[in-house]
């Protein structure tokens, strides 16, 4: 009796629509990815900001402490009191690059720091803050206490003003 065998040939390796497949998905995956980052970097520099800031409201709490409850009568003073203590202490010693520092309440710019400088802080005495991005002296203390700064906002660049009582 003879047997009548059918061998089948054995294929090895991918098809090319197997191939196109894994390679959509690598780039999806690489899409996704690359969409995710910036703004993952921007919230931390904007978190760090905001830690530097709330970092210079612990500097400036200790010189108060300190000094009898007064506040630095100038920005010379603030400089060489309370922000050098406070970028050694507490800052990276790159956020924020400047700090200004006024206790004349009419002198705040509306708005804090020029529409895209997000390294600067500017810290005013006499002042209250009414909202993110404004601030009024009408109710505010000798020893009230804000900084303007600005955060970074997704996708197109700018920025957008913040302020925060200290």
């Amino acid at each position: 009796m003879i047997k009548n065998t059918i061998t089948k040939k054995r294929q090895e390796g991918f098809t090319i629509i197997e191939v196109l497949i894994v390679l959509a998905i690598a780039g999806l995956i690489i899409l996704i990815v690359f969409l995710a980052v910036p703004a993952l970097q921007r919230n931390s520099r904007n978190t760090q900001r905001k830690n530097d800031v709330s970092a210079l409201g612990g500097a400036l709490a200790e010189y108060v402490t300190n000094n009898g409850g007064q506040l630095p009568l100038n920005d010379a003073a603030f400089a060489a009191n309370v922000e050098t203590n406070a970028k050694t202490s507490f800052f990276d010693a790159t956020i924020p690059t400047a700090i200004v520092y006024t206790r004349n309440p009419n002198a705040i710019a509306p708005g804090g720091p020029a529409a895209g400088v997000n390294d600067v802080v500017q810290v005013h005495t006499n002042s209250k803050c009414i909202s993110a991005a404004a601030s009024t002296a009408t109710g505010a203390t000798a020893r009230s206490v804000i900084a303007l700064y600005r955060v970074e906002i997704g996708g197109t660049g700018g920025s957008q003003p913040q302020c925060q009582e200290l």
